[in-house]
């Protein structure tokens, strides 16, 4: 059995605490936050042994591995305490604010020969997956777009200040949402050499921004475009979607389905004939021991779990791999277009010049 510790109680905190909790081949140790009343509800009724301080329970507790679901600035010192303990390690995304101190924990993880993972969920997602395995079989010929989106109802009125609010704890809709949809550029293309044209509008927050667009560049000949709105009630709930064009035909992939269309058959994919078809999550996904929220959140628990029994370091998900995505958040945050993720709140980019045509015009 892989004894794991619990580190934060938050939503997804308690989401992995129920999928870890129910795996066959897991028993969870211990459990670490600072909600009192939380913790003292979940020992009172569940018998789960909680610590208010992580150093206590690192020092306490017989753990093989840890999961980190806590505030994005905590990630850093509290996967390092980990790792200097040798324990493996599943952390919430995104993984770190500072690329350094990604680089400095890979380099910890490797010394150490330790599984790490980051909870990049899309990727075990069955039209994610078909999607990156099309591109790679070379079918759609060369590629010379993509475009990566996400949208949803989460931020639809000024509201209080969380830590998902607040700019310096990594929050706002580019840590928040967007890190899903470049996570799935680099997963399924490759990761852009740069970014360009960014733009970082607030709708309703104060501190962060509420949307996120900029082009993608990969070299010669082959571009993207990133464009992610949290404040978009058009939608019921986060809907992520990747497009990519190649010489050959073009696919599109959400959480439902892949689409693909060929210009002419490929070998490499023998049950895609010329024109449309389609392969559906249902029809891609491989049956979980526990469901919720959806089949891709177990999986990528139980890839953890048997990374840790076969000791695979190098596995889909890896701490190097996701800051591959805290790279291209990097290039977002240093564009000359990332004013707007401090000082007033933004007006929309055509509506300056619009706002000037008209006074000249009128006034």
């Amino acid at each position: 059995m892989v004894r794991i510790g619990m580190i934060g109680l938050g939503k997804m905190g308690l989401s992995h605490h129920a999928i870890v909790n129910a795996h066959p081949e897991v028993v969870v140790v211990a459990a670490c936050d600072t909600t009192a009343y939380l913790t003292d509800v979940l020992t009172k009724y569940t018998g789960l042994k909680c610590y208010s301080d992580l150093d206590q329970m690192l020092a306490s507790e017989q753990l093989d591995a840890v999961v980190v679901s806590t505030p994005s600035k905590l990630h850093a010192g509290m996967v390092e305490k980990a790792l200097q303990r040798g324990l493996h390690v599943f952390c919430e995304k995104p993984f770190v604010l500072d690329v350094a101190d990604g680089e400095r924990l890979i380099d910890l993880a490797a010394t150490r020969n330790l599984v790490t993972q980051v909870g990049y969920h899309y990727r075990f997602v069955g039209a994610f997956q078909e999607a990156a395995r099309v591109v790679a079989s070379g079918a759609l010929g060369k590629v010379h777009h993509v475009r990566a989106e996400a949208y949803g109802p989460v931020v639809l009125r000024p509201k209080g200040s969380t830590w998902r609010t607040a700019k310096n704890e990594g929050g706002g809709a580019l840590y928040d949402y967007a890190c899903h949809a470049i996570d799935l550029v680099n997963f399924v293309v490759g990761m852009p050499s740069s970014v360009s044209g960014v733009a970082l509008n607030r709708l309703f927050s104060h501190d962060v921004e509420d949307e996120v667009y900029c082009s993608m560049n990969f070299g010669p000949g082959v571009s993207g475009q990133l464009a992610v709105n949290w404040s978009d009630e058009s939608y019921r709930k986060m809907s992520t979607k990747i497009s990519v064009w190649g010489t050959n035909g073009r696919l599109s992939a959400d959480r439902q389905e892949c689409q693909i269309f060929l210009r002419e058959p490929h070998a490499a994919l023998p049950q895609a004939p010329q024109g449309w078809s389609v392969r559906y999550t249902t029809d891609l996904t491989e049956e979980v021991w526990f469901y919720l929220r959806g089949e891709e959140y177990s999986a990528q628990i139980d890839y953890f779990v048997q990374s840790i029994r076969l000791h695979r370091t190098n596995g889909t998900n890896s701490f190097r791999s996701a800051l591959e995505a805290d790279r291209v958040v990097e290039m977002i945050l240093h564009d000359d277009g990332r004013g707007q993720r401090s000082g007033s709140a933004p007006v929309a980019p055509a509506a300056e010049p619009v706002r000037k045509l008209w006074e000249r015009l009128f006034s």
